[in-house]
């Protein structure tokens, strides 16, 4: 019985954590003009919550965890410390990929009429605000 209250609680927990990153997504999507959509995942490559449209958020959260390991080596064996942020620029827009905590990144596309500035400082706070969410949710070891 006890264990049937815990599973049920952590499903709840679960679903208020996704209604939270949702909403943190979509009010990104508000606060930046021309953004497409976005989604949270682990480092790994497990798709948390998305926010996108036209795109298949699984197989995008699966190449962010490539390139993030990409972007992580680079960044260490240059000498430039822990990963924070990558930027792909194609002739359609960008995929800007942010750390949101230590097992997890945010991950935004963006039209190419975007003011990336803008974009840069509204994500890098998502983020941030993503990283508590889940550590508060789940706690660190949990999250990946």
């Amino acid at each position: 019985m006890r264990r049937a209250l815990k599973q049920r609680a952590g499903r709840r927990q679960l679903i208020a954590l996704e209604t939270d990153l949702l909403a943190e997504l979509r009010a990104l999507r508000h606060r930046v003009p021309h953004l497409a959509g976005g989604l949270v995942a682990s480092v790994d490559g497990l798709l948390i919550a998305h926010d996108t449209h036209g795109t298949e958020p699984t197989g995008l959260a699966a190449l962010t965890a490539a390139a993030l390991g990409l972007a992580q080596r680079l960044a260490d064996n240059t000498g430039q410390g822990d990963f924070r942020e990558s930027l792909v620029r194609g002739e359609h827009g960008y995929v800007a990929t942010y750390a949101a905590g230590s097992a997890c990144v945010l991950t935004v596309l963006a039209h190419p009429d975007v003011n990336v500035g803008r974009l840069h400082l509204e994500a890098r706070r998502s983020a941030e605000r993503i990283g508590v969410l889940l550590e508060d949710s789940l706690g660190p070891k949990e999250v990946g």
